[in-house]
């Protein structure tokens, strides 16, 4: 142990200590700020920017939020929908807010509020949908409910499943049934959250030959139930539809509800329709879903509530397995999930709801009638009285098929013509849905993927109404929307087969048949160095499209014109849009043929000819050296020297031509400049011959845009301008009548003599006249010979 300074006689030493003392204390405290300061560098750079120092203000933080809602101001804003949030949304928003305060309270307040909240809303739901003596369970997930319900039924046929687990499954395999029709991966769903292998799940098919082909076939269902009886399995739970995902068909409730009893399966039943059980007149099939052991609602779409939970609705006896299965919970904070719904079902009312619901299946039934007067649209519809949701698609009707039945081809018809049609009528619905979706973006349209149908439009407005704030003045845009678009379609339709074969007549063209392009066509030019048999880009090919894309747009024609690859190559290709008018085919197809020739020619003219003045240039490099050295030959050595050249150029100077080359581009050839110096002028050379053009010179009247046909108004147009050229012909034979007789006082017999005027006039008219019968020959007038206009032989020549 050190002893102390103090007791240190020699007062040298004693100092000595003192100061390496203190020295070693700076050092030490140096040291340990050193590391703290490191220390909180390293702190910091682990903590995110907005998480380091003492914290934001409320206002930054809300304006942070802002912009991720809708983005910087740099960007360009997205046309997306906006959910009309009205009063009764800003109640649903609360009760999320309110929940967490509710949830500060003590324990034995929580309980008492959350109970009251959960019977309130269980009694509310039930009373409103007709589902009497029912309990409920709110849950976020749409499909989750379904998920519980399918766990309340394995624990209910299997009563050792909570003590012998899975090796319980192992010896009688569950068996879920689900419709076709299902929304897709709901039974992928199911399996993922109950832990079932995918064999237990059972697709069952809809009707093929009577009732809608969106129904689940109940004779066919029938017979799977038996055969897994036999197989040893148990039938579990039936999952069937009031109102399917798609189209909004209900299946045969009341028929599945008989054969669920006999068999003993759990009946659950979800969909769309389910809203209309508020209403005073409800159809039977979805009034028969009131007695099914389950359904799940989704009140948040069908009256505009944001953040509002969904509801499975059950009918079971034992609180137990409920509480196994996880439908209810002991839970207060689990309680709370109601508590949005509780706040925005006592804000509407019962009037509010039931007129928000109505009000959806009114949008419908507008609608649907006005579709009816439509023609070329179809619509998908169950029931016309009381179905939500309407489905339409534009169809053209084939050759010896049934207008009726959404133009279903005749047994003679090649499988090929029919899937081709198909195809066009698939992109065509495709592109109407887009264009109706800008047009009214407040009617919620969808477009979907049928499976016979096709490509159809979905109006849903159950789900989309309350949220879009739709009205019947967005039904009657909609409509006029349609019948504008329709000509466009027809149109683009008949003229597709049309451009078709143009394109395969055409020499060069080669028509590429892409499914997905709604407008007349895609044609691909030809050139010479296309390799036919690869599918790899081509930047040759390229360079010509990009080029024939600019020349077709600088027409100002009423068609779209734009470039892409190929449907199955990466080669270039001109896509032609929809056409609005009758368009002349025959005339587009040349104009694109045409242009695409003369860009590849004038692009491989452009590359001889830079070959051809690369070339020139050395050329005229030799030759100017060539005379460089004759003109020191000629003028002699002494003439080189710096002084001695002075001084012989000024006594003797020398007459040295300027000579030099010019290059002809028309000719190719080089040339001597001592033309150009001699004379002071330019040469003027060979005049370039005109650029040939196939493209077929029409005559268009005025204001007509291209690849546009005659109208037949200008028929009458015709027939009085015909009269005038006429009358031009019959004047101007009259006078050429006495030419013969003052032929011999013409100026060709005198030279110096005036021309009279009468010979000036007849000039004029035949000029006239020749210029009218080539621009219409079909106005020239019949006779036995031509007009001709000769000049006589003089005798004395």
């Amino acid at each position: 142990m050190d002893a102390p300074l103090e007791k240190i006689a020699d007062p040298t030493l004693a100092e000595m200590g003192k100061n390496l003392k203190e020295a070693m204390k700076m050092l030490e405290d140096s040291q340990r700020r050193t590391e703290e300061e490191n220390g909180k560098k390293l702190l910091s750079g682990d903590i995110p920017g907005p998480l380091q120092g003492s914290g934001q203000d409320m206002v930054s933080i809300l304006q942070l939020v802002q912009n991720l809602m809708h983005g910087d101001e740099d960007e360009e804003p997205q046309s997306t929908r906006i959910q009309n949030i009205g009063e009764q949304g800003h109640i649903a928003l609360l009760g999320h807010s309110l929940g967490a305060y509710i949830s500060t309270l003590d324990k034995e307040k929580l309980r008492k509020l959350t109970t009251r909240i959960l019977s309130d809303t269980t009694l509310w739901l039930c009373r409103i949908f007709r589902y009497e003596n029912g309990c409920a369970y709110f849950h976020e997930e749409e499909r989750e409910g379904l998920a519980k319900i399918c766990r309340l039924a394995i624990h209910s046929r299997y009563e050792d499943f909570v003590v012998d687990g899975f090796n319980v499954l192992y010896n009688k395999m569950p068996v879920i049934y689900l419709s076709a029709a299902a929304r897709p991966g709901l039974g992928q769903y199911l399996c993922n959250q109950l832990g079932l292998p995918f064999p237990c799940l059972c697709r069952v098919p809809c009707n093929t030959m009577f009732g809608s082909q969106h129904q689940m076939d109940v004779a066919f269902l029938e017979k799977l139930i038996k055969d897994d009886i036999e197989r040893g399995k148990l039938p579990l739970l039936l999952v069937a539809n009031a109102g399917t995902a798609a189209v909004g068909h209900t299946d045969k409730i009341g028929r599945l509800k008989e054969l669920c009893e006999q068999y003993g399966i759990w009946l659950h039943v979800k969909g769309v329709n389910l809203a209309t059980l508020a209403l005073g007149y409800v159809s039977s099939s979805v009034l028969a879903a009131t007695k099914c052991d389950s359904m799940t609602l989704t009140p948040g779409p069908w009256l505009g509530l944001p953040a509002v939970p969904a509801v499975t609705l059950y009918k079971h006896d034992d609180p137990a397995l409920t509480l196994v299965a996880g439908l209810t919970s002991n839970k207060p904070t689990d309680k709370l999930r109601a508590l949005p719904l509780w706040l925005s079902l006592q804000y509407l009312g019962l009037d509010g709801i039931v007129e928000r619901i109505k009000h959806a299946c009114q949008l419908s039934q507008r609608l649907q009638e006005s579709l009816k007067k439509v023609n070329h649209i179809k619509i998908l519809v169950e029931d016309e009285l009381s179905s939500p949701v309407v489905v339409f698609r534009f169809f053209q009707e084939l050759p010896g098929s049934d207008p009726g039945l959404n133009a279903i081809p005749a047994p003679n018809m090649a499988p090929s013509a029919v899937s081709q049609e198909r195809h066009s009528c698939d992109a065509l619905n495709r592109w109407l849905g887009e264009q109706l979706k800008q047009l009214v973006p407040a009617s919620g349209l969808t477009v979907m993927d049928l499976e016979v149908e096709g490509t159809c439009v979905r109006f849903s407005p159950l789900t989309t109404a309350a949220v879009l704030g739709t009205r019947g003045e967005d039904v009657d845009q909609l409509i006029a929307c349609i019948q504008r678009k329709l000509p466009v379609l027809t149109c683009t339709l008949q003229l597709r087969e049309e451009f078709k074969q143009e394109v395969a007549g055409t020499a060069g063209l080669l028509y590429v048949d892409d499914p997905n392009w709604p407008g007349i066509g895609v044609v691909r030019y030809e050139h010479a160095n296309d390799d036919k048999s690869s599918l790899k880009s081509d930047p040759e090919g390229e360079k010509i499209h990009a080029g024939l894309l600019k020349k077709l747009n600088e027409l100002e024609s009423d068609l779209t014109f734009k470039m892409g690859p190929e449907y199955k190559s990466m080669k270039s290709c001109i896509y032609i849009g929809m056409a609005s008018d009758d368009i002349d085919v025959s005339e587009l197809v040349e104009t694109i043929a045409v242009t695409a020739r003369e860009i590849e020619e004038n692009s491989r003219l452009l590359e001889n000819m830079t070959e051809v003045v690369r070339k020139g240039i050395q050329e005229a490099q030799v030759q100017l050296q060539k005379a460089n050295e004759e003109r020191l030959l000629e003028e002699g050595v002494l003439r080189q020297i710096p002084v001695v050249g002075s001084v012989l150029n000024w006594f003797s100077p020398v007459q040295a031509s300027q000579k030099g080359r010019t290059f002809n581009l028309t000719a190719g050839s080089l040339e001597s400049t001592e033309h150009t110096y001699m004379y002071k002028v330019q040469g003027s050379g060979v005049t370039p011959p005109q650029t040939p053009s196939g493209a077929r010179t029409k005559q268009r009247l005025p204001g007509q845009k291209p690849f546009k046909r005659s109208l037949r108004g200008s028929d009458a147009v015709s027939e009085t301008s015909s009269v005038s050229h006429i009358e031009d012909l019959e004047k101007m034979e009259h006078l050429s009548g006495g030419q013969d007789a003052s032929e011999a006082n013409s100026p060709e017999r005198h030279p110096g003599v005036p021309t009279p005027p009468e010979a000036e006039q007849t000039g004029a008219l035949q000029d006239r006249a020749q210029r009218l019968e080539d621009d219409c020959p079909q106005m020239r007038k019949p006779r036995s010979t031509d007009l001709r206009f000769t000049q006589p032989v003089n005798s004395h020549l």
